[in-house]
Formats: structure tokens, C-alpha cells, sequence
């Protein structure tokens, strides 16, 4: 008998398919009508496009009427941490600096090391303190003056630091207070140009 023939073929092409052995045999004048030009390999496992899969723009969801950087009142927790924590942290170490350099004459005994501590605690303490009311302070003028305006801008962020450092320093006297508000209008300038510096130069931002 001749294995050739068109029907073991067929027969043999239909096994092979059954048990994942085999592949589908076309002639040359099937493939000639089928376009080739921009098309992309299907995937063998999902027999999916994969041109459909890659997507350029954001892959997350946004509640209605959400904007998709966070707003001022979502940063503000993070700015109050953030500074409470760079305060404690500076502070301990002012603090060990100062603790060392008072007790130099001192051996190392327990009184020392009693000094030393309360020492470090204490300025740990006191400039979490007053890093943490400053961001409290500003996070509250720029949700304030965000809500009051109806926008979000850089204008926003010089008049919350300027009425932080006013409102800060005001216990000063009025010198106090306006030295406090260019000292916070300055940084607040500082913070807003460089958060603009690549649209100055001309150049896409590289961050938000």
C-alpha cells in the first residue's frame, strides 16, 4: 500500500494535530494571498495579538474626578513624617556632638553616659518639634490656599511658605515675623524653581 497518499496524510496530519505532534501543511498558493506586511506573531498560548498587550499610556485605575498626581493633602502626611523624622535625626546626632564635647574631661563613667543620653534626647526632641510644626504649618496654609484658589500651582507653594515663616517667627515681634516670611519666601522660591527647572531649559520635566 502506498503511505503517500493524500488520505494517510490527511489521516496521519490528523493524529499528529490529536496528540500536539504535528503541524499544518499549506501549499504555496494558500500563503500567497495572505498579507504579511505589519502584522505581529501571534502569541501560541493565548492566541492573542500582542500588539493588543502593550499599552503606552498609565495602568491604573483613578476614582471619578480623581487627578493622577496626589494632591496637597495626601502629601502633607508625608511631608509632616518626613520632617519629624530628619529632625529627630538631626537632632541626635547635634545632640551626641554636643554631649561628647561638654563631658571631654569626664571618664567614661555612668553620670557621662546619663549626660550624653538626655542630651541627645533632648535636642532629638526638640527640633522634631520644630521641623514637624513647620511642615504642619505649611501643609495646612497650601491645603488652605489650594481649596480657597480652586487650583494648584506654584503660587500656591511660595504663599504657604511665606505665611509659614511668618506665622513661625511671630512670636518675634513684627521684625521676627517679616524675617521669618522672606526666609519662607525664599525657600518656597527655591522649591518652585526647581521643580521647574526643566521647563526653563526647554526640556520635557523628568519628574513630578
Amino acid at each position: 500500500m502506498d503511505n503517500n497518499t493524500p488520505a494517510s496524510g490527511g489521516f496521519k496530519g490528523g493524529l499528529g494535530s490529536l496528540f500536539g505532534g504535528g503541524t499544518p501543511e499549506y501549499s504555496n498558493t494558500e500563503l500567497a494571498g495572505v498579507p504579511l506586511t505589519g502584522m505581529s506573531p501571534l502569541s501560541p498560548y493565548l492566541n492573542v495579538d500582542p500588539r493588543y498587550l502593550l499599552q503606552d499610556t498609565e495602568e491604573f485605575i483613578l476614582p471619578t474626578g480623581a487627578n493622577k498626581t496626589r494632591g496637597r493633602f495626601e502629601l502633607a502626611f508625608f511631608t509632616i513624617g518626613g520632617c519629624c523624622i530628619t529632625g529627630t535625626a538631626f537632632g541626635t546626632l547635634n545632640g551626641l556632638r554636643m554631649g561628647l564635647t561638654e563631658t571631654r574631661g569626664m571618664p567614661w563613667s555612668k553620670p557621662r553616659n546619663v549626660q550624653i543620653l538626655n542630651m541627645v534626647t533632648r535636642h532629638g526632641a526638640s527640633w522634631a518639634n520644630t521641623l514637624g510644626s513647620v511642615a504642619l504649618l505649611y501643609s495646612v496654609f497650601g491645603v488652605a490656599i489650594e481649596k480657597a484658589r480652586g487650583a494648584e500651582d506654584d503660587l500656591n507653594t511660595v504663599a504657604a511658605g511665606t505665611l509659614t515663616g511668618m506665622l513661625f517667627k511671630s512670636t518675634a515681634g513684627l521684625k521676627g515675623a517679616a524675617r521669618g516670611g522672606l526666609i519662607g519666601l525664599a525657600m518656597s522660591g527655591l522649591y518652585a524653581l526647581y521643580n521647574n527647572w526643566d521647563h526653563l531649559k526647554g526640556t520635557s520635566p523628568s519628574h513630578y
